[in-house]
């Protein structure tokens, strides 16, 4: 759903050039200063007539005339400071084309770190993979043509892949994140995540979170090693727990007493964690509950150990005011691409007015 429409974009601009004009605030290319406090006012008026301006700014916006040459990325590292915020600024220029005497908004204090409108509420969603290969059986398997053509559909359509961390800065109410936010995670540590997922990822320009199961790892040839999973996490990529064994986090073994039960289970929670920490060097604060089970012991037990974010395998998208240990999570086991653009909506509308 476009939350910025033309007219809305249009009165935005009005009423920022009336305040900007009003206030005396005028400046010219490259935001220098147009002195005319010295000059004779039949010069200014000439001057004014040659010279139109090029940027109006404000404590709030900045406002360029394009020449034709600028990109969201370049005016995004000139007047944010960081060419990866280039988002804010296409986000907020929603439909308009930036090409040469174009007007565009750029806002220099972050807005609406919630998503929130009168029309509703942005939500993310996290899509869930597991094994990939060229021809697949198992619905838990994507074929590699099929998760190509996903990703291509996210470039095509100005989808951006977010971390978990900007997700957690999200749910934290810290910053904004792009309207079009969806999260990629990868379950358990097969070997088909480095060598099928990760070249097409990269391809796109996309990073992609992993859940290991520590038993798993380096010990087949079909899962990753601690080598590739260092070098995804070089590259950008995110490593979280998915616990010791893979067990149900809910369920007592046969014979297992409360306390027998409790202490398996925060040693399957606690110990992924620190091998993983140890082997990857990092503070790891992000799990994925194994077949998606969860309750409210399991969920105390991750608050008590450190993860800060947990995963389930229940479908939806994710507000910034949702549960941060029982995010919701879609399994991609389907693999037309009808469906799969069912399960990447960005906007829950809900009348708030």
């Amino acid at each position: 759903m476009e939350i910025a429409t033309k007219p809305l974009y249009r009165d935005k601009l009005e009423l920022i050039l009336f305040f900007v004009i009003g206030a005396g605030l005028l400046f010219h290319s490259s935001c220098a200063t147009f002195d005319v406090a010295q000059k004779k006012p039949e010069t200014v008026v000439s001057e004014e007539k040659a010279l139109k301006p090029k940027v109006f700014k404000s404590k709030e916006y900045t406002v360029c005339r394009l020449d034709g040459r600028e990109t969201s990325v370049a005016l995004a590292e000139r007047y944010l400071g960081d060419a990866e915020k280039s988002w804010v600024i296409e986000d907020h220029n929603e439909g308009i084309s930036f090409e040469k005497n174009q007007m565009i908004i750029i806002p220099l204090k972050e807005e609406n770190k919630g998503g929130l409108t009168a029309d509703g509420y942005q939500v993310v969603p996290v899509l869930c993979y597991h094994r990939f290969a060229k021809r697949c059986k198992s619905p838990l398997c994507a074929p590699t043509s099929v998760f190509d053509q996903q990703m291509r559909y996210l470039k095509d359509n100005h989808y951006r892949v977010i971390s978990l961390n900007e997700l957690l800065d999200f749910l934290n109410y810290r910053h904004a994140i792009p309207k079009r936010s969806v999260l990629i995670t990868i379950d358990d540590g097969y070997r088909s995540a480095y060598d099928i997922a990760y070249p097409i990822l990269k391809k796109y320009g996309f990073k992609a979170t992993l859940f290991i199961y520590t038993d798993f790892i380096d010990v087949t040839r079909g899962a990753m090693t601690w080598d590739q999973l260092r070098e995804m996490k070089a590259d950008g990529f995110e490593v979280g727990s998915h616990t010791l064994s893979h067990c149900d986090l809910t369920k007592k073994k046969e014979g297992e007493d409360d306390q027998t039960y409790i202490t398996r289970i925060k040693r399957e929670l606690f110990v992924s964690k620190q091998i993983i920490d140890k082997k990857l060097k990092q503070d790891t604060i992000y799990i994925a509950y194994p077949y998606g089970s969860y309750n409210q012991r399991v969920m105390n037990i991750c608050n008590q150990v450190g993860y800060m974010i947990a995963l389930t395998v229940k479908k939806g998208g994710n507000p910034f005011f949702a549960e941060s240990l029982a995010l919701k999570r879609d399994q991609i086991l389907t693999r037309d691409i009808e469906n799969f653009i069912i399960r990447i909506k960005t906007f829950q509308e809900l009348s708030l007015e």
